[in-house]
């Protein structure tokens, strides 16, 4: 059995399912989708190796359907997984106007999880460094990420586990395109500058359809974003709406840009850290041309 489908597969015993999904009988559409996303996820994992043995995973939760979705899925795997792993579910409280502090810590303690709620007052500096209708997510994410990860360090945790899907990673991808002039995206697993950390992104095979799925059938306790939510001129709703309208016109096509991610040809782009361009030349080809009928004799 492959290392991909030992991930993927749900032949749990019953008595070591505990999840509340897990002890109803779950209707045909919710299980067919929560099925999908477990497969999605192990493989997602198993191709990345996201998650070894023995790893403290930070399960960075911000009361979203993505990562309530994450952290149920990874739970689940947890428990039939080829290898033991531990999860610590975390919240970054940015002290918004109105934040309802007591509902994640609720949620948590009520599927059992070790976790961690850490109160940082990021919502006052963003307020203060970005102008009133200024998109205020640049700021924001960086404070919340550079909190996470000194955070994460200091529990000990091997890897840090965000909630980004397939969608997430393709509108970055246009994002960095349009507005940035730069050919990159989200990566499932990324080594932070400072080498100290490894983030995963174990729902990048799933579409936000199926976790916005998922998460209506799971009722799960939703936290608006009252800070950048709100915000309706975001560059990201903008590349948003392209790609449904492009996804209605042309079913399947945010997956077919989602595999050029993973399906990339160096030579036949223009960066030339990436590609030697600079000694190409016809001697390379035409040795190139010679070797290759002698490498398809050896190979037959």
């Amino acid at each position: 059995m492959s290392q991909t489908s030992k991930w993927a597969e749900d032949d749990t015993p019953r008595e070591h399912q505990p999840l509340a999904a897990d002890r109803r009988k779950l209707s045909y559409s919710h299980n067919k989708v929560r099925k999908r996303l477990r497969r999605l996820v192990g493989q997602a994992i198993a191709d990345y190796n996201m998650i070894e043995e023995g790893d403290r995973v930070m399960v960075c939760l911000s009361g979203g359907k993505d990562s309530y979705t994450m952290l149920d899925i990874l739970l689940q795997l947890q428990r039939s997984a080829p290898i033991e792993f531990e999860i610590i579910a975390v919240n970054l409280d940015q002290k918004q106007p109105d934040f309802p502090e007591e509902i994640l810590p609720e949620y948590l303690e009520s599927i059992g999880v070790a976790y961690y709620v850490l109160e940082r007052d990021t919502y006052s500096v963003v307020r203060s460094v970005i102008p009133e209708g200024k998109t205020t997510c640049g700021l924001c994410s960086r404070l919340r990420r550079g909190t996470l990860y000194g955070f994460a360090e200091s529990i000990g945790a091997h890897k840090i586990a965000l909630g980004h899907h397939r969608d997430d990673i393709v509108e970055t991808l246009f994002l960095n395109m349009f507005f940035g002039g730069k050919l990159k995206a989200m990566p499932p697993k990324l080594l932070s500058d400072d080498r100290k950390n490894v983030v995963i992104r174990p729902l990048a095979y799933c579409k936000e359809t199926d976790i916005e799925a998922y998460a209506s059938y799971e009722a799960y306790p939703i936290i608006p974003c009252n800070l950048c939510g709100s915000q309706e001129n975001l560059q990201r709703a903008e590349v948003k709406r392209m790609l449904r309208d492009w996804e209605r016109q042309y079913p399947g096509r945010t997956e077919t840009i989602f595999k050029s991610i993973r399906n990339v040809a160096p030579s036949q782009l223009a960066d030339r850290e990436l590609f030697d361009f600079e000694t190409l030349s016809v001697g390379r080809e035409a040795m190139s041309d010679a070797i290759l009928p002698i490498i398809k004799t050896v190979s037959l």
